[in-house]
């Protein structure tokens, strides 16, 4: 498994794992990100940055069984970088949804960003690139997603990761960010904490998801 500081990323650079050259995603970072393909990422698919990267959990994936659990697992046992999933979450791999959420979030304790198709995957990724050059060139030891509220209010990849929830607007996902500070207090929030931010049906709605 890839360790913090075994990676050197350059500044506005991605590195893809080796086995995803020629896919649909590579095919759409080109042009858009540098993008430099490694063979020894290990577990990792997409370093963004010295400390960031991505585990990307494609459609087939989901379908094969629990291998990618098992990655998971061994990534977030073995690694010190900051691991975000993102998951393909299509009308087939849909009914493995809610167990990817419960792992990833709860379990372990990740940002979990679902997309419909690996295009976009890769329109996130580069999001994710550029607040992460942000990031690196304002404050070199910061975490974007555990950083101060204001800060991870104005992330559009966590504000898009709560409008998921149904019967959620950006309104109503502003004020549960504000209130709650992170995607996993909200995960874990009762259903009267999240009434006094949202009201009673949205409350339950967003406990049930």
């Amino acid at each position: 498994p890839v360790t913090a500081g075994s990676i050197v990323v350059p500044y506005g650079h991605v590195i893809g794992n080796e086995k995803w050259r020629g896919s649909e995603v590579a095919q759409r970072l080109q042009g858009k990100v540098r993008l430099i393909f490694e063979d020894g990422l290990g577990l990792v698919d997409f370093h963004l940055s010295n400390r960031t990267c991505i585990l990307l959990i494609c459609e087939a994936d989901l379908v094969a069984g629990d291998e990618f659990k098992r990655r998971l697992v061994r990534f977030r046992n073995a690694s010190s970088l900051r691991g975000i999933v993102i998951v393909e979450k299509t009308q087939i791999s849909d009914q493995y949804y809610l167990g990817v959420q419960k792992l990833v979030v709860l379990e372990l304790g990740m940002v979990l960003l679902p997309v419909a198709n690996q295009g976009e995957a890769s329109q996130l990724i580069i999001q994710l690139v550029s607040f992460c050059v942000r990031e690196q060139s304002r404050d070199h030891g910061a975490n974007p997603f555990l950083r101060r509220q204001r800060a991870l209010l104005a992330e559009p990849a966590v504000l898009q990761t709560v409008q998921q929830i149904p019967g959620v607007g950006k309104t109503k996902a502003l004020l549960l960010l504000q209130h709650f500070g992170s995607i996993h207090r909200l995960c874990n929030a009762s259903i009267n904490e999240l009434d006094e931010v949202v009201g009673q049906t949205p409350a339950q709605q967003i406990y049930t998801f």
